[in-house]
């Protein structure tokens, strides 16, 4: 659903095809260096222009 740009400082930031509301709150499932683990990510904010937006996910397990 997400093609992860980068996490850093527990703020993912990603490109999806749907664009969801600020403060709502997603259920996902984080996989790195082969670990997945299951988080709460909270839509923090959109940026960049309308044609290449980027949403930022506030990550917390």
């Amino acid at each position: 659903m997400f093609e992860v740009l980068n996490i850093a400082d527990g703020v993912a930031r990603v490109k999806s095809p749907l664009l969801f509301e600020i403060g709502e709150e997603l259920s996902v499932r984080v996989e790195q260096d082969g670990v997945t683990t299951a988080m709460t990510a909270r839509v923090r904010a959109h940026i960049g222009p309308e044609d290449a937006r980027i949403t930022e996910l506030e990550l917390s397990a």
